[in-house]
Formats: C-alpha cells, structure tokens, sequence
C-alpha cells in the first residue's frame, strides 16, 4: 500500500494532495516551511491501522496552487480550503491533524466546523482564542523589528532570501529550529539576513536525511516557492478583524495537543500561559502531551511517540 498522488479542486485552487490507507478520513495540515512530505512518517502507521490518511500541500505550497493576492491567504480562506478537501474528498468528515501553522489552521477548523471535525490534534502550536495572535505592532514591540514574524511583512525582502538556495534554507531551518539547539525566538539581528543566526550545519541529525532535504528543496525550486507560505504571515493581523465574530467561542470536540520541551513556540511570550489555559478553551482535550528533547519539527522528530499519541487518540473517537 503506497501514497498516492493526485490534485483536487477546492475553491478555484487545484491542492496537490498525498494519500495512502481506506477508512475514516484523517487529514494531516503542514505548516511553514514544509509540504506533505514532513507526514512521511505517519502515512504508513495510520493506513496500516484503517484510517485513510490524507495530507495536502496547503494553499501557496509546494505543488498546490498560489493564490495571486496576499489576502486571499487569510485564516479562512485555510479553513475553507480544508473543508471544501474534506467534501471533495467524499467524506462526510474528518480528523483533522496541524503541525505549526496547520494547528491554527487545524484548531480553527474544529472551532468553527465541529460538524466536519470528529476530533482536532495540534503538533506545536496551541489554540488561541480567535482574535488572540498578537498583532505584528505587538510583537515589534516584544521583540523588536527583527522577529522574524515582523521581518516577513516586508515585500519580497524574505521571498528572495530564502529562496536563493532552497537547499540550504531548508536544512538551516530544520537543523538550527530543533531539538539540537536551545529554544529561543527567532530574531534577525540589525542589519542581517534571515538566516544569520542559523548555520549551514556540519551534519544532519538521525532524524533527517540528505535524500529528506532533496525531495523538500524540490518542492521550493520555484523562484516564488516561499510567497505563498509567507503571505499565511502577512494576513497575521487581518486575521484579527476576521475572526472577530468568534470571540468567546470554544473547541468542543474531542481534541490532542502534543508539543516538544525544545520547541521555540514554547517559550514564545504568552504561551505557558495560554497551555494553562488549555482546559477552558478546548474542555474536551483528551492528552496535553510534552515531548523531552524535542524541537520544533514533532512530527519527523519523533515520529514513534507521534504516532502512538494519534493512534491513541484515533481509538477513542
């Protein structure tokens, strides 16, 4: 039983997706700067214990189509890309699985559409409350003009930087973003470049492969390739005045949150707070799940504990 690859039409944008397995459908969300590939090592585990397991280059991504407008890259233009999937899809519903941005993608899915989502699992990021994503001014002043989230806003600035040699930015991200280094916000220092603070690295960790950053680079080769992932950054505060509507709403479907201890969204201002918070935004959280040594990349990091954590959680849907 091998991954199958084919597009399917959601929303006038053709979505590359992967897939492998028959049953209830799980859907895995990626977030930045990944493709589906970052699932390799859940596809064969899930489709194995009856679940068909469905991972889609998000909007902007890898094989799937750009959007030509930076607001059409908004939180609910994902949503609705995820749920337009699950009917294109034939299903009736799904779970729906985030890592990164696809949590916040998964979460707000699950928030808004309960009837789609039989259960929600976010890798990384937590929940937030609809309008909770600090503001970029916020952030600027947390952390000054050179977080990363701030240096995204500017046009083009870090489309071209990190696409001057996909290889190399990948395996910089991957490596210098893990649970080989210490956590900290990622932070362009005055006057440099997007990846300063993070090396070409002497050799890659037993999680990653030469052949891993090949078939990843491949799917950043575009001269645009990073635009569309950023461009989810430059909705950021639209965003905020999107979701406004859903403020005081909760998750109420059965839901996972795994994060590793080395993750650098977890040391983020506000967000020990916010995963003390997590019984009253998500009450039917079934685990909060913290892995030791684990950076930013849970799911190819760790993809054994990953994988029981799901299964676990899939059987008591």
């Amino acid at each position: 039983m091998s991954v199958k690859h084919h597009h399917v039409e959601v929303n006038g944008l053709r979505l590359h997706v992967a897939e492998q397995g028959e049953g209830p459908l799980v859907l895995l969300l990626h977030g930045f700067p990944e493709s589906w590939y970052s699932w390799r090592h859940q596809f064969g585990p899930l489709a194995e214990a009856g679940y068909r397991v469905v991972a889609p280059d998000q909007r902007g991504y890898a094989r799937s189509d750009r959007a030509a407008s930076v607001d059409e890259y908004t939180l609910p233009h994902l949503v609705g890309d995820v749920t337009a999937l699950i009917t294109a899809l034939g299903a009736e519903n799904a779970v729906v699985v985030g890592h990164d941005w696809g949590a916040p993608v998964a979460w707000t899915t699950a928030l808004l559409r309960p009837d789609l989502v039989r259960g929600v699992v976010g890798l990384s990021v937590p929940p937030l409350p609809p309008t909770a994503v600090p503001s970029i001014e916020s952030s600027r002043r947390t952390y000054g003009d050179g977080y990363y989230q701030v240096y995204f806003q500017e046009p083009g600035r870090a489309d071209a930087e990190l696409s001057a040699d996909p290889a190399s930015t990948l395996r910089r991200l991957l490596v210098g973003v893990s649970g080989a280094n210490e956590p900290a916000p990622w932070i362009i220092p005055e006057g440099g470049e997007l990846l300063d603070t993070m090396p070409e690295p002497a050799e890659l960790p037993d999680w990653l492969t030469t052949e891993d950053i090949e078939v990843f680079a491949e799917d950043y080769s575009a001269p645009d390739a990073f635009t569309g992932p950023i461009n989810w950054y430059r909705n950021i505060d639209r965003n905020q005045s999107l979701m406004a509507a859903f403020q005081g709403l909760r998750i109420e479907v059965p839901a996972l949150y795994m994060v590793g201890d080395k993750d650098m969204v977890s040391v983020l201002k506000g967000v020990p707070e916010l995963r003390g918070m997590l019984p009253l935004l998500v009450p039917n959280l079934q685990a909060d799940i913290t892995l030791p040594g684990c950076g930013h990349w849970t799911q190819q990091e760790r993809p054994d504990e990953v994988n029981k954590a799901l299964l676990d959680f899939l059987a008591t849907l």
